[in-house]
């Protein structure tokens, strides 16, 4: 996705490790991926910048719980490399941690906000972890991508990007639609933690049957297959992420460093005098499904619950409206409410709702000719045929699936499925396929 970005220049030395770790066959993190030239351009998208900006002004900041921590100050804590080094090889992961000075200056990024970290922390351990880990355990996916959030979104399920791309996983809207979020004018599932973090679980599974490497999967969820693809051949073929690195966008050369970044953080951050900021308000919570037409406010009235819970707990209501009049929808409410939102239902339905849920029924149609109608049908018929008969062909390649083919080409499964004529989404290595435009 496009963003603005703030150039950070990287006048860092490389830094010689000691015969400790070139001779430590198990993790030789730092033999393996040298340093970065002292020449290199890291970039630090605004976009990242003001996600922090905004989670740190949301209203739940104010709420919550006092630390519990005992700590000297808070003044931040650096470490030498090797303390980095041997606490990024004992964390338990999948997906490689390498160490260089672009990982080193995020790191101390990290530990030099210590306010910030401390809310996220609290947030996602609280709250969010646990689902961004339910979706990734669903398609046996690294537990560690639970973090990538923090970089994308800072922990605000209302982020949106100055190219458009919104929620905790930041989907632009054709990616959102391809993997089956609802976007509408009163409903966002980009901004719902639950359905996004499936679908980003999926995306990502796609992306790895692509390139069967996470660093290059974490590449390309920030910057799309396409950059990728253009930095392998720019490096003559290489594969490997600190290969392409140079070839990659400014943007995302950074990205997989703060990834890495970020997991250290997350997994020592009482090393550094962090101590998770929990707000209060936060519960065991529970879903209801929804069959009427229902406003937050009815809701939050009745059940005296702060309409601000309940905008956090179902952020894809972009308007407070949950539209159970068009088909079922869910809510999620404080475990403690569950009982007395049932008991209540008819009152809560009832409460205010000519004022809530009002719609407009019948609408006074402006005059049209008979003839423009006919016109315009005949032109926009005619738009449609040749638009559907416009189509590419593509070569199917190893390890591709109709899913992976139809990201990397912006359009849907059932199209591709509809254009092809097939009635499966089997498909094979070389097959021939035609691609709507």
């Amino acid at each position: 996705m496009a963003r603005k970005s703030i150039v950070l220049l990287l006048f860092i030395s490389a830094v010689v490790c000691g015969n400790t770790y070139a001779n430590n066959d198990k993790k030789n993190i730092w033999a393996k991926y040298q340093p970065i030239a002292i020449d290199t351009v890291v970039i630090v998208p605004t976009d990242y910048e003001k996600a922090i900006f905004d989670f740190m002004n949301e209203w739940y900041i104010k709420k919550t719980e006092s630390s519990k921590c005992k700590r000297d100050s808070l003044k931040p804590v650096f470490y030498d490399d090797k303390t980095y080094i041997d606490r990024l090889q004992k964390l338990p992961y999948r997906i490689e941690m390498p160490y260089n000075n672009v990982v080193r200056l995020f790191i101390n990024k990290y530990a030099e906000r210590i306010r910030q970290v401390e809310y996220m922390t609290g947030l996602g351990e609280r709250y969010y972890f646990s689902i961004f880990e339910h979706a990734l355990a669903k398609y046996d996916l690294p537990l560690e991508l639970r973090f990538l959030p923090i970089i994308e979104s800072a922990l605000n399920p209302k982020a949106i990007s100055s190219a458009g791309a919104g929620g905790l996983w930041q989907f632009m809207i054709g990616t959102g639609k391809m993997y089956d979020l609802e976007i509408n004018s009163l409903v966002d599932d980009r901004f719902d933690p639950r359905k996004s973090s499936d679908a980003a679980a999926r995306y990502l599974r796609d992306l790895y049957t692509i390139y069967n490497d996470w660093h290059l999967v974490i590449a390309a969820y920030n910057c799309g297959p396409g950059n990728v693809a253009r930095a392998i051949r720019k490096s003559g073929g290489k594969t490997g992420y600190w290969d392409i690195y140079p070839y990659l966008p400014k943007e995302t050369r950074g990205y997989v460093p703060i990834f890495i970044a970020a997991n250290y953080i997350m997994n020592y951050y009482n090393k550094h005098n962090v101590c998770p900021a929990i707000p209060a308000f936060i519960q065991a919570t529970d879903t209801v499904v929804i069959n009427k037409r229902l406003h937050l406010m009815q809701v939050a009235n009745i059940l005296n619950i702060p309409i601000e819970e309940l905008r956090f707990y179902n952020p894809q209501y972009k308007r407070d409206i949950i539209p159970g009049d068009i088909k079922p929808y869910s809510i999620v409410l404080p475990m403690n409410k569950i009982q007395a939102f049932s008991n209540n239902i008819d009152t809560i339905f009832a409460h205010n709702a000519d004022n809530l849920t009002k719609k407009q029924v019948i609408a006074e149609p402006a005059t049209v000719k008979h003839d423009s109608i006919q016109s315009h049908n005949k032109n926009k018929s005619k738009s449609r045929k040749n638009k559907s008969s416009a189509t590419t062909s593509y070569k199917v390649r190893k390890g591709e699936n109709l899913s992976t083919i139809a990201h990397k080409n912006n359009t849907t499964v059932a199209k591709i499925k509809k254009a092809n004529g097939l009635s499966s989404d089997n498909i094979r290595e070389g097959q021939r396929l035609k691609i709507p435009k």
